[in-house]
Parts: C-alpha cells; sequence; structure tokens
C-alpha cells in the first residue's frame, strides 16, 4: 500500500499559538479543525480534512482568500480556550478575522468540506436592476438592503464584507447606479433594514453611522439580523441546545399563528429582555416538533402553546391568552429559576400559575423530561469534555 500524499505546506497545516493570529488576520475565510489525539473522531476526521485542505488549496489558490488549518488543543491550550472548545473535533469558521456565530456542524466528506467552504466564499449579496423587485422580497425573511453608485468603491466593499459573516442569518440585496439613485443623495450610499414583518412588528430601519466603518457597519448588521426570539429548527438545534441556556418556547402552526409569534416577539423584546442572558427565547413549527407536544400531552390541536425546556424537564405554560398580562410570561421564567415549576409538580401547582399537564395529576410525579436536550451534540460523533446540560 502506497504511503499518504503529504499535504502541501499552507494546506490543512498545524497552528501554534505564535502564528495563529497571522493566519486569521490575513485571510478572508478560515476553516479550523479543534482536535486532540488520543479522541478517536478526531483521529478519523484528520485524513479527510488534510485531503479537503488540498482540494480547496488548489481550488483557491490565490493568497489571502482562504486557507485551512488544525489546532492541537492539547498543545495549544491558550487558543482552545479562547475559542471555548468543548468538545472534539470542533470546526470553525473565522471571516475577515471574526469568529463565524455558528460552528461547521455538517457531514465529514471531503466533498462535504469543498463545498462547504465553496459556499462561504460566494458573494452574500443578490444584485437587483429595477426598484420594483423589492416589492417581492421575502416577508419572513430579515432583509438588509444597500444603495451604491457604483460597486467599486469602499462603502460597498465594508458592505460586502460585513454581509458575509452573516449571510445563514439575513438576505443580502444591493443596488448600484441609475437605477437607485433616487433611493440616495448623491455619492452618499446608504444601508436599510428591512424586518420579517409576516412575523415581527419592526420597522424598517436606516443605518446613520459611517459605511467606511467596517466595525460600525458589522456591528449594526449584526445586531438586527440575530434577532433575541430565534425559530428552532432540527437543523440549529443542537447549536442552540449547545449555548447551555434553557429554552422558552411558542410551538405555532406556521401561516395561521402570526399575529400570536408577533406578540410573543414584542413581549420578548419588551418586558422580557432582561433575561436574555439567562433564557433562549424562540419559536418552533409545532407540526414538525410533534413529538416535544406529545412528551407534554398535547398535540397539533392544541397550539399554539408555551413552554420551557429546562434540558431536564419541560414546564407547560397555562395558556397562551395570559401572555397578554403584564408580567405573567415574566413570572413563568423566574419561576423556574426559582425551584417553583419543579416544586409544584412534586407537590401540587398553585390554582393560578402553571398548568398540569393531562394525565400528570399525581403530587408525586416527575414533570415531562426534556426532549430537546436530546438534540445536543452526540458522543457518536464528538467526544465531549464535560456535559453542561
Amino acid at each position: 500500500m502506497a504511503p499518504p500524499r503529504p499535504s502541501p505546506p499552507d494546506a490543512g497545516r498545524m497552528w501554534k499559538a505564535h502564528g495563529f493570529r497571522h493566519f486569521i488576520a490575513s485571510n478572508e475565510l478560515v476553516f479550523i479543525n479543534f482536535y486532540a489525539d488520543w479522541c478517536k473522531f478526531s483521529n478519523l476526521l484528520q485524513p479527510i480534512f488534510d485531503e479537503a485542505a488540498d482540494k480547496v488549496k488548489a481550488a483557491f489558490p490565490e493568497a489571502g482568500r482562504v486557507v485551512m488549518g488544525k489546532v492541537d488543543c492539547d498543545k495549544e491550550v491558550s487558543i482552545a480556550t479562547r475559542f471555548h472548545i468543548s468538545k472534539y473535533p470542533t470546526l470553525k469558521v473565522i471571516r475577515n478575522g471574526q469568529p463565524a456565530k455558528k460552528e461547521y456542524r455538517g457531514k465529514r466528506s471531503v466533498e462535504a468540506f469543498v463545498e462547504f467552504v465553496q459556499k462561504q466564499l460566494e458573494d452574500p449579496t443578490k444584485e437587483f436592476n429595477d426598484l420594483s423587485e423589492l416589492k417581492h422580497l421575502d416577508t419572513k425573511k430579515r432583509i438588509i438592503i444597500g444603495f451604491f453608485d457604483k460597486k467599486d468603491c469602499p462603502e460597498y466593499n465594508i458592505f460586502r464584507r460585513a454581509a458575509s459573516n452573516l449571510k445563514d442569518d439575513c438576505q443580502f440585496h444591493v443596488g448600484f447606479g441609475d437605477p437607485v439613485r433616487t433611493m440616495h443623495p448623491p455619492g452618499e450610499p446608504i444601508i436599510v433594514f428591512r424586518p420579517d414583518v409576516a412575523l415581527s412588528n419592526e420597522r424598517d430601519e436606516t443605518f446613520k453611522g459611517p459605511l467606511t466603518n467596517y466595525d460600525e457597519v458589522s456591528v449594526w448588521m449584526t445586531e438586527r439580523c440575530l434577532p433575541l426570539v430565534r425559530e428552532i429548527t432540527f437543523e440549529n438545534a443542537e447549536e442552540l441546545t449547545e449555548e447551555g441556556l434553557p429554552f422558552l418556547i411558542l410551538f405555532h402552526r406556521p401561516g395561521k399563528d402570526e399575529d400570536t409569534v408577533k406578540k410573543y416577539k414584542d413581549i420578548a423584546n419588551g418586558e422580557l429582555i432582561s433575561e436574555k442572558q439567562n433564557i433562549n427565547f424562540l419559536t418552533a413549527d409545532g407540526d414538525k416538533f410533534a413529538h416535544p407536544l406529545h412528551h407534554l400531552g398535547k398535540s397539533q390541536s392544541d397550539l399554539p402553546l408555551i413552554a420551557i425546556d429546562s434540558f431536564r424537564h419541560m414546564y407547560l405554560f397555562p395558556d397562551v391568552k395570559l401572555m397578554d398580562q403584564p408580567g405573567r410570561l415574566k413570572q413563568f421564567v423566574q419561576d423556574l429559576y426559582s425551584g417553583k415549576l419543579h416544586r409544584e409538580y412534586h407537590y401540587g401547582p398553585d390554582p393560578n400559575d402553571v398548568l398540569q399537564i393531562d394525565g400528570q395529576k399525581d403530587p408525586n410525579t416527575t414533570p415531562p423530561e426534556s426532549t430537546f436536550k436530546k438534540l445536543g451534540p452526540s458522543p457518536n460523533r464528538y467526544t465531549l469534555l464535560r456535559d453542561e446540560l
């Protein structure tokens, strides 16, 4: 059997602390494999990652475009600590010097890695040639629109760079020259945020800062593309679970409960804003997440409804209509942390507070077990350093 072909110097290379900052700062896209030699999943991944790195280097040979590399977390503890590595292997992306909000959790194959890098390097913006096209944008998506004199200008370059970090969270549309001349003063490009009006009561907003300042543009975009209330899906459930915060979830029927979704978001962004460090505010498609509903003794016919998943147990909010009462939903969240929700399941609920789950009126019964914890990182895919849930 022929010995494995060695990787080129820059493909899948090992990184140490002293050179790490250079690679991050000097490349548009950095794809990193954080591993440990003693981890069997890391050892299985290594030849696959190295081969993908070879192919990526061949496809994108220009300097500063993309680089793939590896970090031995046992030897480079400072780097592993900086990136909060809690499982091996962890695959992270850095775009324009900034760690991406989401790590790579897709298929571990050469083809999947190469395709992922190719997509990451695609232009995140979609150009329009007539203002009428903006009338047909998806009202369920969060969108940022740029109006520029020309593509070859520093403002657009900054817009594109900032957009590349948020391409999974927002849609970006851009117009140049004559088609958008009426939308901005000559020589003064503007960018506008258009919220998901079908699902929220937010309004359009224009960026007021300097478009030549990357940091200000990036912060403004990030605050609007990453809302307080997020939708949980089977694709992002592992990521959300790994954040380690309990879930407050509105289960709803898409296309039927939009007003309830808007109201829930308003409450989260209002009276519950002080709880954002303690809990994740989520919405869930009740048709797709039928299993958690069944766990609560409910079905799609009971939607919409609100529940907390603490990663140990699930607790049902009495009636979704009660969230209109000032402070009621906030008290429900606070009752989780005071232990009141758990006590009531063992010793009986207060009549005016949490609804007892159907079929569980015995004061000695235990509240339903968490279902979302099971969607976290799998021990069949990662070596978990700790179980934070």
